[in-house]
């Protein structure tokens, strides 16, 4: 089995030596490991990232999905289906060590594997499967689908992740002062702890918790005697979890939870922080929340002939770079959807987990002023579409494929799937506006615009999430004016109209007519983004603000 110097195979730096765990559903670190969905994994895989750039002593624990998220595909009629395709990747090292955890009253064989720090430069992650020979098909189905629409399977993939993974990181000699929980998946490795240590405060001080999701309906919880069943509490009986965590009703909310066994938790934005705090100060027994704004991997996601050229001031090795990151973008284009865009028309593309108040489709609200866009001479523009729905939200699928169907007919207008980190890389390198419309404070921080402005794409967006932490209208972005709030209906109309004037009357005008000013805001909006908004900021205010 493998000792501490297998599984790090470095020094950490003593400003990071305090060992932490960093549990998650998943985690996007490279194309080549298909075990992520959306943001969430995003911003783990850069923490991951940043964490080894900096030799922290930290060790990321999460789930080996043998069919992933799935695989975003296109049917006979050119729509988008689902597909669940098994995943063997090679590079993952056995750690040699198998062991049980209790699920619905019975053991489930789990098998630890390792991602080791030198495979694609991220700190170690220790992926665990229920995929062993040893489980019958239903345990062994447990790790097969990231989120499976399964009430009781997700309850299982909660209980592996989170009891599964405490219980790996002993068994290796692991164990952590600290155990963070990204999102709360995995809050089930609380109850372990209390077992462990039958103080709810000497858990407290090894526990702390990352909140993503800004509203109440979209934090996970399950009935209590659902939960008692799957053996979820671990030895707790369900009167003993509601004493200790002073939680009633009928049911058991994990975000809620989560803030009652940390000692500290943050949301990912200060906008988020507020509304998180908001949201659960009333409970009592909630910990304090900050917040640590999210940041993604510049290493990672940087184009170094853009970087090079930033860095040195050369503008015209930046234009040319940049067309040449089109060009390549505008093959995959063609290759899918049988198009030809042109590198020199202004190209904005709406890139990113497909959910409805992210609004894909506002862009197509008013359809004559939108063909009217499409259709000018003037000012040509290009709009690329990608993003995947949820596998079983057939609302999110729905207005995916209407995309689709409006927009073939328009040479200009092109919807791209597969959207996984190689797509996503391409689409902000390829960009010259990178478009973000969800409705206000519904997005905890968004990081996709991050990367997109290291790659000298410029945001149009909402007013929400990281973005007022960054934006300077007209400077190192534009903005799209928010509704009021008090304003009840109307709001997809006002910020519709707000984007498309800001499109119609200040961006394109300026890239036509004014390149130099263009240039200056993609700089600009480069410059900015570090090192505020790069992941090694996020790594180091993680140790120095929730692990100490």
């Amino acid at each position: 089995m493998f000792n501490r110097n297998d599984i790090f195979g470095y020094t950490p730096d003593p400003q990071y030596n305090k060992p932490v765990a960093y549990f998650s559903m998943e985690f996007a670190i490279d194309q080549a490991l298909k075990i992520y969905s959306g943001g969430l994994g995003f911003l783990a895989g850069s923490h991951l990232r940043s964490a080894y750039e900096l030799k922290q002593n930290l060790v990321g624990v999460g789930l080996l999905w043998k069919y992933g998220y799935y695989d975003q595909l296109r049917d006979g009629n050119n729509y988008m289906k689902p597909d669940f395709i098994r995943k063997d990747p090679t590079f993952l090292r056995d750690t040699g060590l198998t062991f049980t955890v209790e699920v619905h009253g019975a053991p489930v064989h789990v098998k630890a594997y390792l991602l080791r720090p030198e495979i694609f430069g991220s700190a170690p992650l220790l992926l665990l499967s229920t995929d062993v020979p040893e489980n019958d098909e239903v345990s062994r189905s447990i790790t097969h689908c990231l989120y499976d629409p399964n009430e009781s399977t997700r309850i299982a993939q909660s209980i592996i992740l989170g009891i599964g993974g405490a219980m790996a990181l002993d068994q290796l000699q692991l164990t952590p002062e600290v155990y963070h929980m990204n999102e709360g998946h995995g809050v089930a490795l609380n109850f372990y702890l209390y077992a462990k240590f039958n103080s709810l405060e000497e858990v407290k001080k090894r526990v702390v918790f990352t909140t993503h999701t800004p509203e109440m309906a979209g934090n996970e919880s399950h009935n209590y005697g659902l939960l008692k069943e799957m053996s979820f509490f671990y030895r707790m009986q369900e009167h003993e979890v509601r004493s200790v965590l002073n939680m009633d009703g009928g049911q058991f909310n994990y975000t809620l939870a989560a803030l009652k066994f940390a000692r500290k938790a943050n949301g990912v934005s200060k906008i988020h922080g507020e509304v998180a705090s908001e949201m659960w100060s009333a409970n009592l027994g909630v910990c304090e929340i900050t917040s640590i704004t999210n940041a993604q991997n510049k290493a990672y996601w940087v184009d170094k002939v853009l970087d090079k050229a930033l860095t040195i001031g050369d503008d015209q090795l930046l234009v040319s770079r940049k067309k040449e990151l089109k060009r390549e973008l505008f093959k995959i284009v063609a290759d899918q959807c049988g198009k030809l865009f042109d590198e020199n028309v202004l190209t904005i593309v709406w890139a990113r987990r497909f959910a409805g108040y992210k609004r894909a489709d506002l862009m197509m609200r008013d359809w004559e002023r939108f063909m009217r866009l499409m259709k000018s001479t003037e000012f040509p523009v290009q709009v690329i579409w990608a993003g995947k729905p949820y596998p079983n939200d057939d609302g999110a699928i729905g207005m995916f494929n209407q995309i689709i169907a409006k927009s073939n007919p328009i040479a200009n207008c092109a919807v791209l799937t597969g959207y996984e980190l190689s797509l996503s890389a391409a689409l902000k390198k390829g960009a010259d506006v990178w478009l973000n419309n969800p409705r206000m404070y519904r997005e905890a921080s968004g990081t996709s615009g991050m990367a997109a402005a290291m790659d000298c794409a410029v945001n149009l967006s909402m007013p929400d999430g990281w973005v007022p932490e960054f934006a300077r209208d007209k400077e190192n972005c534009f903005v799209i004016q928010p509704a009021a709030d008090q304003l009840s209906e109307d709001k997809d109309r006002l910020e519709y109209e707000s984007m498309m004037d800001v499109l119609e009357k200040t961006i394109l005008p300026i890239y036509y007519s004014d390149q130099p000013l263009w240039l200056n805001i993609v700089k600009r909006a480069a410059a900015d983004i570090m090192p505020a908004f790069e992941a090694s900021r996020l790594a180091d205010q993680y140790y120095q603000h929730m692990y100490k």
